[in-house]
């Protein structure tokens, strides 16, 4: 798919934010308790790091429907971040200042995402 100036600039800023939101996440889950180091822990980076991984897959292929799937599948993995985001702020495994962090930047992530997406 070929980008105009304006989209690239829109497709670099969103790289952008979810290399920070997985940087997020993995810094926030070294301080996770030994015992999630295989559920919890192991679970949401992997779901984080499919939110870009997905994204960056998608923007590789050539036809639009393939592309809208990976899309599909990175925002997918992204509620999934978050919902394993807010059950780690439950179990106080995160603190509010950090929980609210990385809820606005998937927030931010979401709206940017969805809307590349309905426009496919």
């Amino acid at each position: 798919m070929k980008t105009k100036p304006n989209q690239a600039k829109y497709h670099d800023h969103l790289k952008i934010l979810m290399d920070e939101f997985v940087n997020l996440i993995y810094d926030m889950t070294l301080s996770f308790p030994e015992e999630e180091r295989f559920g919890v822990t192991s679970q949401i980076r992997r779901a984080s790091l499919s939110v870009i991984l997905n994204y960056i897959e998608g923007f590789a292929r050539k036809k639009k429907l393939v592309m809208k799937n990976f899309l599909e599948i990175s925002y997918g993995s992204l509620k999934e971040t978050k919902y394993l985001l807010y059950f780690s702020f439950k179990r106080k495994y995160v603190e509010k200042n950090k929980y609210d962090e990385c809820l606005t930047k998937s927030e931010e992530i979401g709206k940017m995402l969805w809307g590349i997406i309905k426009n496919i």
